[in-house]
């Protein structure tokens, strides 16, 4: 199937009793059982079933089954958040004394986490540029249990190229994960280039509309896990094999710490699924028709978007996302000032710190999601006081050009 057609019918049939097209919601903690020994049999993952819903649930199952189809996986796991996702997927592999390699242009929530809440806890990170293979060829060592890079950093729009840094994890036998927020499997499949795991915030694109909270964990299924590298999960290895990092996040991770993703959450994302190819292709091209246009702007000191030829990234992302450049793009304005005055001149598009959603989402990240990164940190990241990020919704491209017209011009009289 080609993907459009796999994100509506694979691993998603009608249910075999009733004939339901759309996810069921089982909104339960628990499940019964007629005796004991039954109930027994499945908590000692003998007997397939549910035991309670921090654990699984029926709902949750069927959207794991189809992110790990779409994504070309072999299995995966949703849970309460991207953050949560990402958390789980670390203490899974890492433990005090061990080492990640991340790239510097990463989202700034994901930064804390890295260099301040996991450094508490003697796990380290060494931030590199993911465009310099070289870089993160230094920066593995014996200690490192995972390299970390983002399909197109936010708000940086740098495009690592993904094969070229799966060649390096490879040599060095350590996990590659990959989040693929910011272009979903419509743009690319990670998998495909060497991640051996792909991270969600599926608040984002997935669901589409700014409804829930909620991540996902794709699992490749072509990591060896049983060296030395990571001992933690030999046993694992010894009953599922490849799967044995799936099995630890599962049954030891996530079952512990308990960042599970709620049944309804979990139906809000799986109907978000259904429009995911459709939404995604149209707010790339606008996307592109914004851009081509606002770089001609001169009241606009600098547009950033992958899909400008000019863009150091264009050629990796034309190869890597089949043509397309994702939706997300950011004007540099000449100060923070002038960037709060068209923040506070536009209509339609909205100042809120979200991204993927089916309306066009302004935010300025110095102030925000990046305001506890120091003047060093933020310029690693790509963030300047003027920065401005746009995340392009459905509207018609007329209209945005229009709304940000009115905004640029009342910016201009304001401080004239």
């Amino acid at each position: 199937m080609r993907f459009a057609t796999k994100l509506i019918h694979s691993a998603n049939p009608p249910d075999a009793g009733t004939g339901d097209t759309t996810t069921p919601i089982h909104q339960t903690t628990a499940y019964a059982y007629d005796s004991a020994a039954e109930l027994e049999s499945v908590f000692a993952g003998k007997a397939p079933g549910y035991v309670y819903s921090r654990l699984g649930n029926p709902t949750l199952t069927r959207l794991e089954q189809r992110l790990a189809a779409i994504e070309e996986g072999q299995a995966a796991l949703v849970s309460a958040s991207g953050m949560a996702a990402l958390t789980a997927t670390i203490l899974t592999l890492c433990q005090a004394g061990d080492e990640m390699v991340a790239a510097t242009s990463i989202f700034g929530g994901t930064y804390s986490l890295l260099n301040r809440t996991l450094r508490r806890y003697q796990i380290n990170t060494v931030f590199v540029d993911p465009l310099n293979s070289e870089a993160i060829d230094d920066a593995v060592n014996e200690k490192t249990k995972l390299v970390i890079v983002e399909t197109i950093g936010n708000p940086k729009l740098d495009v690592p190229d993904l094969a070229d840094i799966a060649a390096v994890t490879r040599r060095h036998q350590v996990a590659l994960l990959v989040d693929s927020t910011a272009t979903t499997p419509c743009l690319v499949r990670p998998i495909a280039l060497g991640a051996d795991i792909v991270l969600h915030s599926a608040s984002k694109y997935l669901s589409g509309n700014g409804s829930c909270i909620g991540g996902a964990i794709i699992d490749s299924g072509n990591f060896s896990w049983p060296s030395e590298r990571y001992e933690e999960l030999r046993k694992e290895f010894g009953k599922f094999g490849k799967l044995a990092f799936m099995a630890a996040l599962r049954s030891w991770i996530h079952r512990d710490i308990g960042g599970c993703l709620s049944p309804f959450n979990a139906f809000l994302i799986s109907l978000g699924l259904d429009t995911l190819a459709v939404r995604v292709r149209q707010q790339c091209e606008t996307a592109r028709i914004l851009a081509a246009e606002l770089c001609r702007d001169k009241r606009i000191c600098e547009v950033n978007y992958p899909g400008l030829p000019e863009h150091p990234g264009h050629l990796t992302a034309r190869r890597q996302f089949n043509q397309q450049f994702g939706a997300l793009l950011t004007l540099r304005l000449g100060s923070k000032q002038r960037a709060f005055k068209f923040l506070d001149g536009l209509q339609q598009i909205l100042q809120l710190t979200n991204l993927g959603d089916v309306r066009t989402l302004a935010i300025h990240p110095a102030s925000t999601f990046a305001r506890d990164a120091d003047p060093e940190e933020r310029r690693q990241m790509g963030i300047t006081e003027d920065l401005i990020r746009l995340s392009i919704g459905l509207e018609d491209a007329e209209d945005l050009l229009a709304d940000i017209d009115r905004s640029l011009a009342g910016m201009r009289n304001a401080l004239s």
